[in-house]
Order: structure tokens, then sequence, then C-alpha cells
């Protein structure tokens, strides 16, 4: 399974780009894969071959009307493990000993 972890963003659009965002979030919710919207970007687990249409998809429909369009993205492939997007964070907690903010 893989974690794709990214932050996509028109340029010349002005200061606000929640209405881009969104398209995004869009695609990624009625994909079916499991993701976590975080201030700065969204990650999403599924296999490899599904983030990264999900990506291009995001991608197509910002492009739509966007002449430039900026992403960063990370990816973290681990053959043989799902359920990572709660795990990892899981595993710190257990380490630090307690609970930490980890979204909404």
């Amino acid at each position: 399974m893989m974690l794709l972890e990214f932050s996509m963003t028109p340029l010349g659009k002005g200061e606000s780009v929640s209405k881009y965002v969104a398209r995004s979030l869009d695609i990624i919710d009625r994909s079916g894969l499991d993701y976590r919207l975080h201030a700065m970007g969204t990650i999403i687990e599924g296999e490899p071959a599904e983030v990264l249409a999900v990506l291009q998809q995001c991608l197509d429909a910002m492009a739509a009307d966007c002449d430039r369009v900026t992403c960063t993205a990370k990816l973290d492939y681990r053959k043989g493990h799902s359920g990572r997007l709660d795990a990892k964070v899981t595993k710190v907690q257990e380490q630090v000993g307690r609970p930490l903010k980890t979204g909404s």
C-alpha cells in the first residue's frame, strides 16, 4: 500500500484558492480511498496505481481553468501494510505516552 501526501495549488488565482482545493477533495472523497485532509494538504492511502490516478484526476480538474499549477507530493510505499493513516499516528502517540493533536 502507498501513502501519498500532496498539496496542489493554482498560480495566479488570488490569495484564497479554497474553491480549487475543494475540487480535489471532491475527487478524493468520491474515489473511495481512505484519506485525511489537514491544513496544508491531504494524505491518501491505497494501491500505487489508485493514488497516482487520483493525483492525476486532481491535476486535470485544476488545470481545466488554471494555466499553471504547482504540486508538492511525498510517497511512502510499504509492501503488505495497510491502515497506516491511523497506525503511524497511533505508534507515535504510544511512544510519547499520551494522545496528541491529530486533526479535527
